[in-house]
């Protein structure tokens, strides 16, 4: 039995080793995108046309990251960009997070979140939002564990009549504080009873 065990941990390193990370490069479109697509769209709430993609990945290819396999097929992807936010902070937003649910559960995500992360922090960001089902425990305790906060409750919030959370994780030490007009007392929770972090119970409605 222990020799079994030995052997399945063995195969999952090798599995692990033979996987790469790689920034999206727009000359990889033709290869790349029609896969992104099809596996964003199988995971993701909201359908999105071809000019979605495309307006992150023209524009803010350095901020999105694949994971390939050995033979350079898609295992999964992150699409995220960054802007000047009204509130007066530049803030990171990542748009889209999906891996093959046969790879789930190897930290495959995680890397990707991080990856876009440092990449944004490299480019000076302030902080980087996103927003995710209430119902996705699991997306919630992933970004939990990487130091995201919940903002806010958004009801109704896609398509399919579903609310949800938006997290924030702060970059930089005192973004908070520098919001305008009380934003980052919204944030932060004050006035807002129910902020606490986003994988406990108190959360689930």
């Amino acid at each position: 039995m222990a020799d079994n065990e030995h052997v399945g941990a063995a195969a999952a390193e090798a599995e692990a080793v033979e996987l790469s990370y790689v920034q999206y490069e727009g000359a990889q479109e033709e290869k790349y995108l029609p896969s992104i697509r099809q596996l964003i769209g199988k995971d993701l709430s909201e359908p999105y046309s071809i000019y979605v993609y495309r307006y992150f990945l023209y524009q803010w290819g350095d901020l999105c990251f694949m994971t390939l396999d050995k033979d350079s097929n898609l295992i999964g992807v992150i699409i995220s960009k960054l802007e000047p936010h009204r509130s007066g902070t530049y803030r990171g937003y990542i748009a889209m997070l999906a891996v093959q649910e046969s790879f789930r559960g190897k930290g495959i995500a995680s890397k990707l979140v991080s990856m876009a992360i440092d990449a944004m922090a490299a480019r000076d960001a302030d902080e980087v939002v996103l927003e995710t089902e209430i119902t996705n425990t699991a997306s919630l305790k992933l970004y939990e564990r990487l130091g995201f906060l919940r903002s806010k409750k958004l009801h109704r919030y896609y398509l399919n009549g579903n609310a949800a959370y938006r997290l924030i994780l702060y970059l930089k030490e005192g973004t908070a504080l520098k919001r305008p007009d009380g934003a980052h007392m919204h944030d932060m929770g004050f006035g807002v009873p129910d902020m606490q972090r986003v994988d406990e119970a108190s959360m689930i409605p």
